[in-house]
């Protein structure tokens, strides 16, 4: 093996682990916002977060991706340590999968159909269907397509010239005196381990150990120990991103440790007392890379039967090793881990994007009940959150701005911008449910109240309020473009509504039926409840605009005032349920 060789398998390793990135990549912007809310259903039975840790794995690629998007789960409150264990288990097994498709490249046959399952056979095909997808088509889909193909190939390729740079090893009595020191079972951990910590990858790993065993050097007395190892070097990824978190979340890196090298230990012993006894002849036989993957296989596959019984063993392990000192916070943020895996990062903030969503409208409805049932009653819980709602837009607003830079998904996009364009007006709201709230308490305070005739006008107007708050909320939180195009309406209804019962106060003043003072409390309301109906209209208007990827709003707006039949329809209606009599003066 010469200079050249080693720049073949560096160059090799370079390709297999880009090729991995990408095919990673678009398998994660296919599947979208899908795997951050299967998380959440299924990560309560340990069982089912096993299998979605393996699906999730497959997807992205990576073991270690998968705990460390864990962490910053863990840390940001979203999932606690027990819901994490399954996944870790399942993401073992997953990453097998990519040992099973680099384990082609040693396949050997005459037969023309198995021939054709030789990466230098189909990877370069791929490279091409995958390359005129991504160029040629303007679907997101397939342009995502395009690239999980390129980069399988990218793989394959990297995997073959991994294993050509090895292949005078064979001849060399180098070479065969350092293998001997990895009878060594012990020896044979610690290789493995610090060799998949260094590249950070066990499926690269395991891809090299692959290519050596093309040599017919490699033992399966070798390759068992080396492989366990290479479980335990994937943590050290984990371990890293523990760096900094909270208590709770470097807990899931302990786990992680434990239960491979647990789950190491006890399959050495068993593998070696079984050895003692029965004599396996295999393990002096060179094992061939379809073998090793299978081994991989075998193995996390056991690991996992044998311990995921004790998953809460190892959650009370990690306590143990790693006490609470400090009482949990309760406060929600978003890990900055999570823009790694930037689909699950958008779920999360879809998910606290509706949770400030429903804030907004439980402030707002709290604020107008204090006016329509003349109470102050509940005005701290307003205060408080109102500002939750500050903090909410604090967090979502820095991560989704760091979040946007990264190489997004056209539906990925929009959900971003979605929730850039709304979450002001939802603080907003916040802010006007606690001027309504003024407007209350300065009644309470002063014991004033409007007339009859008023409260009666304003009860109306709450009511189309309380409505208007309704429809955006829920579209935003469904993305239902059929209930945001009934908030336009509605807002123009509201609209009208101010105007007429500020004309009837002016009525009454006039008539002196009403102070002045009472007067500016009113103007004061009206205010607050029309700003509010505007901030609704935003939000709508923003859901649908962004879906018709367009974002001239005014032109929208004015198009759908004169022109449109179904918005002429919905006003109709909307003016005749909220409609003033008309002897109210």
């Amino acid at each position: 093996m010469d200079i050249f060789d080693l720049f073949m398998l560096l160059g090799g390793l370079a390709f297999f682990l880009f090729g991995m990135n990408a095919m990673s990549g678009g398998l994660e912007q296919l599947a979208g916002g899908k795997l951050e809310s299967s998380l959440r259903r299924m990560t309560s039975n340990r069982f089912l977060g096993m299998i979605l840790g393996a699906v999730i794995t497959i997807a992205v690629q990576s073991s270690s991706a998968v705990t460390v998007m864990l962490v910053g789960f863990v840390n940001s409150g979203i999932m606690g340590l027990g819901q994490t264990i399954g996944v870790i288990m399942g993401s073992n097994i997953g990453t097998t999968l990519t040992a099973m498709l680099t384990s082609l490249v040693g396949l050997e046959s005459d037969n023309v159909w198995l021939k054709l399952l030789k990466p230098e056979h189909f990877s370069l095909f791929f490279a091409f269907i995958g390359a005129a997808l991504h160029m040629m088509s303007k679907k997101p889909k397939r342009k995502n397509i395009g690239n999980i193909l390129v980069g399988f190939a990218v793989l394959m390729y990297g995997m073959k010239l991994m294993s050509t740079s090895v292949s005078g090893l064979a001849d060399s009595p180098e070479f065969s005196s350092i293998l001997t020191a990895f009878r060594n079972p012990i020896l044979g951990v610690i290789v493995g381990a610090v060799f998949t910590g260094v590249i950070q990858s066990s499926a690269a790993s395991v891809g090299i150990l692959q290519a050596l065993a093309m040599t017919g050097e490699i033992t399966y007395g070798m390759a068992l120990p080396i492989i366990m190892g290479q479980n335990i070097g994937t943590c050290v990824t984990a371990l890293i991103s523990s760096i900094g978190v909270n208590r709770n979340a470097k807990k899931v890196a302990i786990v992680h440790i434990a239960f491979n090298v647990i789950g190491t230990v006890i399959c050495l012993i068993l593998f070696y007392a079984a050895d003692a006894i029965f004599k396996f002849a295999f393990t002096s036989q060179p094992i061939t890379p379809f073998a090793i993957a299978i081994v991989h296989l075998i193995f996390n596959i056991a690991t996992t039967a044998m311990l995921l019984p004790f998953a809460k063993a190892l959650e009370r392990l990690a306590n143990k090793i790693l006490p609470d000192n400090t009482p949990a916070t309760q406060q929600r943020h978003l890990d900055e881990r999570l823009l790694a895996t930037p689909t699950i990062a958008i779920g999360e903030c879809n998910v606290m994007s509706s949770e400030m969503a429903d804030t907004a409208r439980i402030t707002l409805m709290d604020a107008i009940a204090c006016i329509k049932n003349r109470t102050i009653d509940g005005a701290e819980g307003i205060q408080d959150q109102e500002t939750k709602l500050d903090n909410y837009e604090d967090i979502l607003g820095t991560f989704l701005v760091k979040l946007s830079s990264k190489n997004l998904s056209f539906t990925d996009s929009h959900t971003v911008a979605k929730m850039l364009h709304s979450i002001g007006d939802f603080e907003r709201l916040g802010d006007h449910a606690v001027n309504i709230l003024d407007v209350a308490k300065e009644l309470h305070e002063k014991d004033l109240s409007f007339s009859e005739q008023a409260m009666s006008q304003l009860t109306v107007l709450s009511d189309a309020l309380e409505e208007i708050v309704e429809l955006a909320t829920t579209a935003y939180k469904t993305n239902d473009l059929v209930l945001a195009a009934q908030v336009e309406p509605l807002e123009q209804v509201i609209d009208k509504l101010v105007t007429t019962i500020r004309n009837k106060h002016i009525d009454r003043l006039q008539s002196g039926d009403c102070s002045i003072q009472m007067g500016f409390i009113l103007s004061d309301l009206l205010i607050n409840y029309e700003r509010v109906s505007d901030h609704c209209s935003n939000i709508a208007v923003g859901i649908i605009e962004i879906a018709r990827d367009s974002y001239d709003t005014h032109s929208y707006l004015n198009d759908l005032k004169y022109t449109d039949e179904q918005f002429k329809e919905l006003y109709a209606q909307y003016s005749a349920k909220y409609h003033l009599a008309t002897s109210s003066k």
